[in-house]
């Protein structure tokens, strides 16, 4: 049988282009089990729907609503991306490109929870090497492993529930779900249907039992997660950890939480010790000293709910090889070409025959709308040569005749400017209806058009 990666649609031929969800080359063959197994589940799946008919059917103003403590992770950018924690009987879907540091996250995290008895289940890696992982971070934080923690090296989903049945376990984390496979299906580890299987009977385990299950999974090349996408709808959170390997700066982003708001971020520092929590990006992110240095801007940028100061850096200088270069790292090349020609057209810099390189600084991947107008700043800056002042800032989206538009969570932006010691900082003049100047000292330029914030920054 071929089964779709992308929706789960299964035909008796492979087919170019998913009927079902309209995705091209998803279809990959799968081995079905024989007459036999397929009487025999059939019958478990008849016993179970008559298990099923014997619950009641209850009215709503009947059912006890009743938030169960959550489990404190003892990791505070974990615990806001959760929503405040691990809520018990939950299944956490961590996914993550490889070497970005999923398992270190994990290991560290259980290390710093003696209080509870985890079994920490791995199918890709040997005991001895989970032992020199933990040795060395548990020789940065100064703690000892409990006997709480176990670690079990098993890529059979029969033999891990019974292990499970063994230990009782209060958490139980799988590294990663690709590697385990059931005997129920007749396929190699990491297939569709022998994900979707083992995910299943996981979840079952997880609601049941009442204890929380984390899965490790992976990540194709497109940067989707790797297996079905029935697996993303069983879950109860997804949780993407990402970053460039080549910086050390590492984001964990919450895709779905059915107990939390998805738009909470944390934010990791890769070390040889492991990954340290930072608590306020804002500082780690600017660079010590841009005194006098043309290019540089600072603007107040919102990652989710969480306001931080990013540094964008541009270098304009004239093209050597007749078609002028466009290049943007952390920053989408479409709207950079977008800004310059609305830099050109409306305000009158001729930058057609000028290479353009744009950076944002620390290696982060920036989306906020609000970064437009530091983009531009930077770029007239370096096309002038001349630096911004230092306590400088600025926020706001730039539109196609010019205008700058007003951007969301406003005071959030000022505050995090103010605490970092910035004096100056240009908005949109559309946000300063309903904002009380007289709450925040440092002192706000408020600006309707792209000319009148470059006139405050250069004269």
């Amino acid at each position: 049988m071929y089964v779709c990666d992308n929706c789960g649609q299964e035909s008796a031929k492979w087919i170019g282009k998913c009927p079902a969800c309209g995705q091209w080359n998803t279809f990959k063959e799968i081995k079905v089990a024989d007459t036999k197994k397929q009487v025999i589940a059939t019958t478990a799946a008849a016993s179970a729907g008559r298990q099923l008919r014997q619950n009641k059917v209850l009215r709503l103003k009947d059912i006890s609503a009743h938030d169960d403590p959550r489990i404190d992770m003892h990791d505070a950018e974990l615990n806001r991306v959760l929503g405040g924690g691990l809520v018990p009987g939950s299944i956490v879907l961590l996914g993550g490109e490889p070497g970005i540091g999923k398992s270190t996250l994990s290991l560290q995290t259980m290390l710093n929870m003696p209080e509870k008895r985890i079994l920490y289940v791995s199918g890709e890696e040997s005991a001895h090497q989970l032992k020199m992982r933990a040795e060395r971070i548990t020789a940065a934080c100064g703690s000892v492993a409990d006997d709480n923690f176990m670690i079990l090296c098993e890529n059979s989903l029969e033999a891990i529930f019974d292990h499970i049945k063994e230990v009782e376990p209060e958490l139980v984390i799988i590294d990663s779900i690709q590697t385990i496979s059931t005997e129920d299906v007749e396929s190699s580890a990491g297939s569709i249907a022998q994900v979707r299987e083992c995910a299943s009977a996981l979840l079952r385990f997880a609601k049941t039992s009442g204890v929380p299950v984390i899965l490790i999974g992976h990540i194709t090349k497109e940067g989707t997660l790797a297996g079905p996408k029935i697996l993303e709808h069983i879950v109860d959170t997804v949780i993407q950890f990402e970053g460039d390997q080549h910086y050390m700066y590492r984001i964990l982003r919450s895709i779905k939480n059915r107990f939390g708001s998805t738009s909470e971020l944390g934010i990791y520092e890769m070390q040889q010790t492991g990954l340290r929590q930072v608590s306020n990006p804002s500082e780690l992110l600017l660079t010590e000293d841009h005194d006098g240095l043309s290019g540089v801007a600072i603007s107040s940028a919102i990652e989710g709910v969480r306001p931080f100061l990013v540094e964008t850096q541009a270098l304009v200088s004239s093209a050597a090889y007749g078609t002028p270069q466009r290049s943007a790292t952390g920053f989408d090349q479409r709207r950079l070409n977008m800004l310059l020609a609305v830099l050109e057209k409306r305000v009158g810099f001729k930058l057609m025959q000028k290479d353009v390189f744009l950076n944002i600084a620390g290696g982060l991947r920036v989306t906020d709308m609000a970064m437009d107008l530091s983009v531009i700043a930077a770029v007239l800056s370096s096309n002038v040569d001349t630096p911004i002042e230092s306590g400088w800032c600025m926020a706001g989206e730039v539109g196609l005749s010019g205008e700058v538009r007003p951007i969301a969570r406003i005071e959030q932006r000022i505050a995090e400017a103010e605490k970092l010691g910035f004096q100056h900082m240009i908005i949109p003049k559309y946000n300063m209806s309903g904002l009380n100047r007289k709450k925040f000292k440092i002192e706000l330029v408020p600006v309707r058009k792209v000319e009148e914030a470059l006139r405050a920054l250069f004269g």
